[in-house]
């Protein structure tokens, strides 16, 4: 693949397809991660003369304009971690976008509003989806794709507009690609991985790749209830998914045929309720109240969970342990950022809810080897699928 280092950008309309999904409090943004990460290639071309102009999605819209995904405040902060005026077009591919980009000088940067805006960016109908990337094709001269949060979507911007422009991978995107092909060709073991979030459904082909690589799966967040209650215990009013019980038991059993260790808590905060002020105590999984919820890992699960860390040479993390926006569930994912920070092993936090947690709860990012802006995207690589928006900058 190309990098923008084989690119002559100077005068030149470069349209980068970044991923700036952060997460909106009205207007406020409250985790500007995204954002910084997709400032080095943006910086970069900028400094080599380029035209910028940024794309990206926010959020899930319908479609059509939406107030609440619009990206303006986004602009706004990439302007000021920029240190210069980004350009905001009112719509995606229209009136607006053409003129901003138009407007532009050599190093100036535009961002373009929210490419869901357009029904032809997510659509399934290949000739829908073309027409849209030949309207931005129209904005520009070469194409950067850098948003690795987006990768694994045979999306307009991601997937079809490579084939219309010169095009190149940034280097976020390069970097992460890096990043997981030394997970999945040959780790430094013990190779460990620590997956959390809500829904076991999620994580199916990941685990299900992960037998055949990983030596330990330590198991968290609300997915170890259907763990829990495929060993047969009880788990309460625990967030369960009751149709995948069959296909835990699997994973189980071919777990310990391949001598792979699956780490389940053996204690978690059980709650009256889902809130923060909800009466709540650390029960053994054995003892889970009929009438309570698991929101965390106990601290003996905590400790175990360091203790199955402590000794590796590579650890992987997707999804918290519980519910770490409350603070008396956050315990558990503090815990497991932090033997992950107090390991001598090469550490990579599988973005999405992960690394949100990690900044959230006050973490240096420098003390993880990699903090990934793509969640999805991750997973769907080790699990070993390909990716349309890498393919497409082949």
């Amino acid at each position: 693949m190309r990098t923008i280092d084989d690119l002559d950008v100077s005068g030149k309309r470069v349209f980068v397809r970044a991923d700036l999904n952060v997460p909106l409090d009205g207007e406020r943004i409250t985790d500007d991660g995204r954002i910084r990460a997709a400032l080095p290639t943006v910086q970069a071309l900028r400094e080599r003369g380029a035209r910028v102009i940024v794309a990206a999605h926010l959020g899930r819209p319908k479609g059509a304009p939406d107030p609440r995904f619009s990206l303006r405040p986004v602009a706004a902060r990439l302007g000021e971690l920029l240190g210069a005026e980004v350009a905001f077009a009112a719509d995606t591919a229209g009136e607006s976008a053409r003129a901003t980009c138009a407007d532009l000088a050599d190093g100036q940067v535009a961002l373009l509003e929210n490419v869901r805006f357009e029904p032809g960016e997510t659509s399934k109908d290949d000739a829908e989806r073309g027409e849209l990337a030949d309207r931005f094709a129209a904005l520009a001269d070469l194409y950067v794709g850098d948003a690795f949060g987006a990768v694994h979507r045979r999306h307009a911007s991601v997937f079809d507009l490579p084939g219309k422009l010169p095009h190149a991978v940034g280097g976020l995107v390069l970097t992460e690609v890096e990043v997981l092909r030394r997970l999945t060709a040959d780790p430094a073991r013990p190779y460990v991985v620590a997956l959390g979030g809500s829904k076991v459904s999620d994580k199916l082909g990941v685990i299900d790749n992960l037998l055949g690589t990983a030596d330990r799966l330590l198991i968290g967040g609300g997915m170890v209830f259907t763990f829990l209650k495929a060993k047969g215990y009880e788990v309460g009013s625990s967030l369960l998914e009751t149709d995948q019980l069959d296909t835990v038991r699997g994973y189980l059993e071919r777990a310990e045929r391949e001598g792979v260790e699956i780490v389940l808590p053996v204690d978690v905060v059980a709650a009256e309720k889902f809130a923060a002020d909800a009466p709540h105590a650390a029960v053994d999984v054995e003892e889970i109240p009929a009438d309570r919820m698991g929101l965390d890992i106990g601290p003996r699960s905590q400790e175990l969970f360091a203790a199955k860390i402590a000794d590796t040479r590579t650890v992987f993390w997707n999804g918290p342990m519980g519910v770490f926006e409350m603070e008396p569930y956050a315990g558990g994912t503090r815990a497991l950022a932090q033997a992950l920070v107090d390991s001598d092993a090469f550490t990579v936090v599988g973005g999405g809810d992960s690394a949100a947690a990690v900044r959230a709860l006050g973490f240096d990012e420098s003390a993880f080897g990699h903090i990934s802006t793509g969640g999805g995207a991750s997973l769907e690589y080790l699990e070993g699928k390909d990716l349309p928006g890498i393919d497409a900058l082949a």
